[in-house]
């Protein structure tokens, strides 16, 4: 849910902009933060135990969204009752 969100949300913002994400998805934060997309498109889109990874598709669209813009990714508490994570929460369900 957090990805195709985040996906939606950067293909909206015109490009070459500063854009701020936050989310509650340690997956989708680590994937960025950790830069794990560049081990994916290095090994032929493999993760963790050389499976493939899922949601491949969403991915490679949001890794592109990414690059057209200037991102700084930020985690939220999630299931917190945070208002930020209920924000959060809201938009990514749409």
């Amino acid at each position: 849910m957090e990805l195709r969100a985040a996906l939606e949300g950067l293909a909206a913002v015109p490009s070459r902009r500063k854009v701020e994400v936050h989310t509650d998805s340690a997956y989708v934060m680590n994937c960025f933060r950790d830069r794990w997309y560049e081990k994916w498109e290095k090994n032929g889109w493999l993760g963790a135990g050389k499976k493939p990874v899922t949601n491949r598709d969403l991915w490679e669209r949001l890794i592109a969204e990414t690059r057209r813009h200037h991102v700084a990714w930020h985690k939220v508490r999630g299931h917190s009752g945070d208002v930020m994570n209920d924000r959060v929460d809201a938009l990514a369900r749409g």
